[in-house]
């Protein structure tokens, strides 16, 4: 519930200031009426950025490679002893 009161007063934070910008002239109305576009576009490219950054730095585990490829093996060892033919490589 806290993070929906986060982002309901980023938005309203944001809607404030883009009502300010359009009622006092220091912005021209015409930019003023793109800036909803301007944030979407710009909150677009951070999200494929952080998606993009996220899958360069994956963290790799060879420990844990290790363990799941031990439990494969396991895993067909049981099933084999039960009668299960679960092929080879």
């Amino acid at each position: 519930m806290k993070h929906i009161f986060k982002i309901v007063a980023i938005l309203v934070a944001i809607s404030a200031i883009w009502i300010a910008l359009l009622e006092t002239s220091t912005v021209p109305r015409s930019y003023t009426w793109l800036l909803p576009i301007y944030l979407v576009v710009a909150l677009g490219c951070y999200g494929l950025f952080m998606v993009g950054f996220g899958l360069m730095f994956f963290p790799t585990c060879p420990q844990e490679a290790v363990l799941l490829q031990q439990d494969i093996v396991e895993a067909k060892e049981f099933l084999a002893k039960k009668g299960i033919d679960v092929g080879s490589e």
